[in-house]
């Protein structure tokens, strides 16, 4: 009989050490979220005549498809996010949060859709947005 309690009590003890492994290894992912936000990042939406060059000619090659990507010019840090082919025009994108955090920089957009009273037109578009914000060597985690 005392066996069987001694058995249950190691089945037990590699359960538990099996959870407290896997809570262990979840805890220390890389999650943004988990990070604190050491401040947020001042950034200014750029217009597209303002847009470096080479970054715009990377844009109309990516625009058909989602993409999201960095360009620095050793002084500014620019943010581009692309929503891809869209069936009509009328799209807007949010910026939600773009902020600092001891490893990373944090940037999470929305796209909006066409107000429902709004003409959108029938022509196909790409919306995308870019930000300007002070030059920044942290990756960029995209949310």
């Amino acid at each position: 009989m005392k066996r069987v309690v001694n058995g249950k009590i190691v089945l037990l003890g590699i359960i538990l050490a099996w959870v407290l492994l896997v809570r262990f290894l979840t805890g220390c992912s890389a999650d943004s979220r988990q990070e604190e936000k050491v401040r947020d990042l001042d950034f200014t939406v750029t217009a597209e005549n303002e847009i470096p060059e080479e970054l715009k000619q990377i844009i109309q090659e990516k625009q058909k498809a989602p993409f999201k990507l960095t360009y620095s010019d050793e002084q500014s840090l620019y943010i581009a996010v692309g929503y891809g082919e869209q069936a009509t025009g009328g799209y807007s994108i949010a910026v939600k949060a773009l902020y600092l955090t001891p490893n990373s920089i944090i940037y999470d957009t929305e796209l909006l859709g066409p107000e429902k009273s709004e003409e959108s037109g029938s022509e196909k578009s790409y919306p995308y947005i870019v930000v300007k914000t002070e030059f920044l060597e942290e990756p960029v985690v995209f949310e």
